[in-house]
């Protein structure tokens, strides 16, 4: 897209407030979700609960194919369908809700450059368990992106996209690899993040970025991913502040938002059982 069509893209959106039926569309979440779209999807609900944006969340067995971008959640705002946290984070800000305002030039450099560390470390890692750890593929990977499709379209969509992902890591130098080399590539990417958070509850200031957002979305998700061994998860749980980070990110965002909602519904309903 050029930049002119960026500007009228951004034109559009602010000029319309944010609506109460603003969806999320992600992959079927019981039988068919893998780790790296549900760490996707997590972080995008994330960022928008942080924004105080709401959204109902619909599960769709052809949602990859729907996305515009072909990549998992997308959501549809008003007359937009915008697809991945970066580009939903920026029509978020064209609509005047921004994480990011009270950082300065050099932080918003910093988590620019954390925020590809994950996306080229932990995104790409999941990816590669999924598809290249042969184990995984076979017993997990396969068969759940395949579920939603009769036989023999799931098999031919399975094996269409593993070669679609490890064509993608031969390009990028990841195809050579031993699952135990992107253990140890999560473990340094965990480590460099735990030591930019420190004791801070967020990573940048005492509210939370995109960046928070994105990182818990794919360390929950793997925390709490079966997989075929614990190794991954264990890398994780190595480090204290990250499981805190974690934990305090969903206590405060969805746990506590989730009882509040619940709270409001029946107090709305109270209140129109009195009136009759």
């Amino acid at each position: 897209m050029s930049m002119a069509a960026d500007a009228f893209v951004s034109q559009m959106a602010a000029a319309e407030p944010w609506p109460e039926n603003a969806i999320l569309f992600q992959p079927l979440k019981g039988e068919q979700i893998l780790l790296s779209d549900n760490a996707s999807c997590l972080a995008v609900q994330a960022f928008l609960r942080m924004c105080n944006l709401p959204v109902q969340v619909i599960c769709r067995a052809n949602a990859e194919y729907m996305s515009p971008s072909g990549k998992a959640p997308f959501i549809h705002v008003g007359n937009h369908v915008v697809s991945e946290l970066g580009p939903i984070v920026q029509f978020a800000k064209a609509k005047g809700h921004s994480l990011t305002d009270g950082l300065d030039e050099v932080q918003k450099a910093e988590m620019k450059a954390y925020t590809e560390l994950v996306n080229n470390m932990l995104l790409t890692a999941e990816l590669y368990i999924q598809w290249c750890d042969d184990s995984t593929s076979a017993k997990i990977t396969r068969s759940r992106y395949g579920s939603p499709y009769p036989w023999p379209l799931n098999h031919i969509l399975a094996y269409q996209k593993q070669w679609e992902i490890r064509r993608k890591m031969k390009a990028i130098g990841w195809a050579g690899k031993t699952i135990k080399q992107v253990h140890e590539d999560v473990d340094r990417c965990c480590q460099a993040l735990s030591q930019r958070l420190g004791s801070q509850p967020y990573f940048f200031t005492q509210q939370p970025t995109e960046l928070d957002a994105l990182v818990f979305g794919h360390l929950f998700t793997i925390l709490t991913t079966q997989l075929t061994n614990d190794a991954l998860g264990e890398k994780v749980k190595n480090y204290e502040n990250l499981i805190k980070f974690c934990r305090r990110i969903e206590q405060n965002y969805f746990e506590e938002q989730d009882r509040e909602s619940a709270l409001s519904s029946a107090s709305g309903y109270s209140r129109g059982s009195s009136t009759k």
